[in-house]
C-alpha cells in the first residue's frame, strides 16, 4: 500500500519572530515535493504567526506539546482544546525530551493522544529507546510498551503518525543506520498488525527521527517501512528542503 510521505520539522525551543519569518519564507519559495505532507512545529509563542504566514500553503503547522485537560488551573500549559480553537491541525506528543527531561510517563502520553484525537487533531506520537536500552537488546520491548499504552486508550489510528526516534541519536550527530531504523520500523508495523489489524498496519505512517540530515535522508527514505521523518536541528536550516524532497 502506498502511504503519503510525511516530514515534520520540530524547531524545539529555538528561534525568534524574525527567524521564524525567514524559515517560512524559505519554505514558501522552495519547490517542495507535492506528494509529501509537511508540517513545522515552532515554539508555542510563534504558532499563530507561523500559521498566518503559511496561509494556504502545502506546509502546515504543529504544536510541540499539549495538555489533555480542556482548561483549568494548569499554569504554563496549552490544551488540545486551545489548539483546536486556534486551528492548529497537528501536535507532537511523547517526544523523548518530554519523557526524559519533564518526566512524562507512557500513560501521560496516552492521555494526551486520546484528548488530541478527540478534538480532531492529528498526532505525531513519539516512541524510542535510550542507548542503554538498545545495548540491552530492549529496543522493541520499550517501543511496544510505549505503543501499548496509547493503544489502551486509542482505537482509531487513522490520524496518528508514529515517530520512531532512538534517544541516543537525537541531537548527538549519531544516526541509526538505514538497516537499524528499518528493523525497528518493521517491528512497529508488525505490532500494529497484531494489535490494530493488518489494514490499519498497512496504512499507518511510521517516520524516523534522530539526526536526520540531507546526507542520510535518501537512504533512509528508501527503506520499505520508513514513511518520512521527524527532523530536529536540520529543520532550522535550508537543508530541510532537501529532506522534504528525499523521495525525488
Amino acid at each position: 500500500m502506498s502511504r503519503t510521505f510525511f516530514v515534520g520539522g520540530n524547531w524545539k525551543m529555538n528561534g525568534s519572530l524574525d527567524s521564524s519569518k525567514q524559515l517560512i519564507e524559505t519554505l514558501k519559495s522552495a519547490n517542495l515535493d507535492s506528494n509529501t505532507e509537511v508540517v513545522v512545529a515552532p515554539p508555542a509563542l510563534h504558532l499563530l504567526l507561523v500559521k498566518e504566514l503559511l496561509g494556504n500553503h502545502q506546509v502546515k503547522v504543529s504544536a510541540q506539546n499539549a495538555y489533555h485537560k480542556p482548561s483549568g488551573a494548569f499554569t504554563g500549559e496549552v490544551s488540545v482544546s486551545m489548539l483546536k480553537d486556534a486551528q492548529i491541525p497537528w501536535v507532537i506528543l511523547g517526544h523523548s525530551e518530554r519523557r526524559t527531561l519533564f518526566g512524562e510517563a507512557d500513560e501521560n502520553v496516552a492521555e494526551k493522544t486520546q484528548a488530541a484525537l478527540a478534538e480532531g487533531l492529528g498526532v505525531i506520537a513519539c516512541v524510542g529507546e535510550t542507548l542503554q536500552q538498545r545495548e540491552s537488546n530492549e529496543t522493541v520491548n520499550v517501543v511496544v510498551r510505549q505503543l501499548d499504552a496509547i493503544a489502551d486508550k486509542v482505537k482509531d489510528w487513522t490520524k496518528v503518525v508514529v515517530a520512531y526516534e532512538p534517544v541516543w541519536a537525537i541531537g548527538t550527530g549519531k544516526v541509526a543506520t538505514a538497516e537499524q531504523a528499518q528493523e525497528v520500523h518493521a517491528a512497529i508495523r508488525k505490532w500494529a498488525g497484531d494489535k490494530l489489524g493488518q489494514d490499519a498496519a498497512a496504512k499507518l505512517r511510521i517516520i524516523y527521527g534522530g539526526s536526520v540530515a540531507a546526507k542520510n535522508c535518501k537512504e533512509l527514505a528508501g527503506q520499505p517501512d520508513i514513511d518520512g521523518f521527524l527532523v530536529g536541528g536540520a529543520s532550522l536550516k535550508p537543508e530541510f528542503v532537501d529532506i522534504v524532497n528525499a523521495r525525488l
